[in-house]
């Protein structure tokens, strides 16, 4: 579904019309229909709390009510943060705003299952994550009781810390839901390094002499002005190699919602993985929902859950797509636990030279959960010598101190060298 303003706005309008105007349509009920949205938003994955429910209130009410378009965009830019967000928003404020009363009355003939709502050829199917939140926001509550329920929240933080340090590997399946929704929620804010080029500055930084220079020849000597500059900084591409091979399974899965929502969450991400052959992803993942991203690199990965052949994978990321991707300072995460079919033939070769091409080559290793854990089989102890560092990533706690590490943040990790 397009956003409006894109083509087929005209269209887009024509199904909005009048009903946009909420002040006119319902009798002023604006801030009710805007958290109504809100809780739609919120139930279908997006981050929306009160806050941001508060102030989308009031940027609808200094923008204005005249232009389909203006609230469109008042709210897209309130509630949506990434790139994912924008396909589940564009399918709720239609279906929403076409009738603010829309969704009440479908859903008072659900019996008992939902079915969604059959779109015109020139809309998309509604996402099937809206549809669930529709229908699980109105579902009676069966266990309410007429008794008054006291709650204590004594519990609630070991809970929580227990949940966070627990493997991947021994959660039930409703555990490892809960771990996805908690995945696709983490904020990676990236590390800036300084570049060798100047931007401009309004105080502090050095004299930038040649744009005194150029505007005083523009305009006369008497325009000569303090104008500064500083080194410009800029984010770190991220290169991604994750082993799918079968000791890695039970992790691979779940990290990758994670590799799923560091592609969505910025720019330059190139995700790749490997067992006995290595398969580029990252076109695979910029759809807009992850459900289908993820069922689209199931479908492409035929190696899955097979052997591993580390040395070879590494080789043939080097030969081909290292002078790729690699540019820039490039910081790589592989996933792996270093187990390696081949005897680690060629893993050491690799691993040098996907180290010299990098900016950090950081290791993550689910067997570092083990106490005492030491690299000693033959592919992790190549991989040893030329790591910058190893990490764990067998919990939710481990991959929140990768993102703050990967934000410039000092979390621990085993030094390598």
């Amino acid at each position: 579904m397009m956003a409006p303003g894109r083509p087929g706005d005209g269209e887009r309008r024509d199904i909005l019309g009048a009903n946009i105007v909420a002040a006119d349509v319902d009798g002023g009920r604006l801030a009710d229909n805007i958290a109504q949205f809100a809780r739609l938003l919120r139930a279908s994955g997006l981050q929306v709390g009160p806050q941001k429910t508060v102030l989308a209130t009031r940027a609808v009410m200094a923008a204005g009510l005249g232009d389909p378009k203006v609230l469109y965009w008042t709210l897209h830019a309130v509630f949506v943060n990434r790139r994912s967000e924008r396909d589940i928003f564009n399918q709720a404020f239609v279906l929403f705003w076409r009738d603010p009363d829309y969704i009440k009355k479908m859903l008072s003939l659900v019996v008992p299952q939902y079915k969604p709502p059959k779109s015109n050829a020139d809309e998309k199917a509604l996402s099937r994550r809206l549809a669930e939140a529709m229908v699980s926001g109105h579902q009676p509550d069966l266990s309410r009781e007429s008794d008054e329920i006291e709650f204590t929240a004594e519990a609630t933080f070991s809970d929580r810390e227990a949940f966070q340090a627990k493997d991947f590997e021994q959660m039930s399946a409703e555990e490892l839901a809960r771990a996805r929704v908690e995945i696709a929620r983490l904020a990676v804010p990236f590390e800036e390094i300084r570049t060798r080029r100047f931007e401009r500055a309004s105080r502090g930084g050095r004299l930038d002499l040649r744009r005194v220079l150029r505007e005083a020849a523009q305009k006369g000597p008497e325009h000569l002005r303090d104008l500064r500059k500083r080194p410009a900084r800029r984010r770190l591409p991220i290169v991604i190699l994750a082993d799918i091979s079968g000791s890695m399974d039970s992790y691979a899965r779940i990290l990758l919602h994670f590799i799923y929502a560091l592609t969505n969450d910025r720019d330059e991400v190139h995700a790749f993985l490997f067992g006995t052959r290595l398969t580029n992803i990252s076109h695979l993942l910029e759809d807009r929902d992850p459900d289908r991203a993820i069922a689209k690199v199931s479908a492409e990965v035929s190696d899955w859950s097979g052997g591993t052949r580390i040395g070879q994978c590494l080789d043939d990321f080097n030969r081909h797509w290292a002078r790729r991707v690699l540019g820039r300072n490039a910081v790589v995460l592989l996933f792996t636990d270093g187990l390696d079919r081949d005897g680690a033939e060629g893993v050491e070769r690799a691993a040098r030279r996907l180290a010299a091409n990098a900016y950090r080559l950081i290791w993550l290793n689910p067997l570092t959960r083990y106490d005492g854990y030491q690299p000693l089989a033959a592919g992790a102890a190549a991989l040893s010598k030329n790591v910058s560092e190893m990490r764990d990533c067998h919990n939710l706690r481990s991959l929140g101190d990768l993102a703050r590490a990967l934000a410039g943040g000092k979390t621990p990790a085993r030094r390598m060298r």
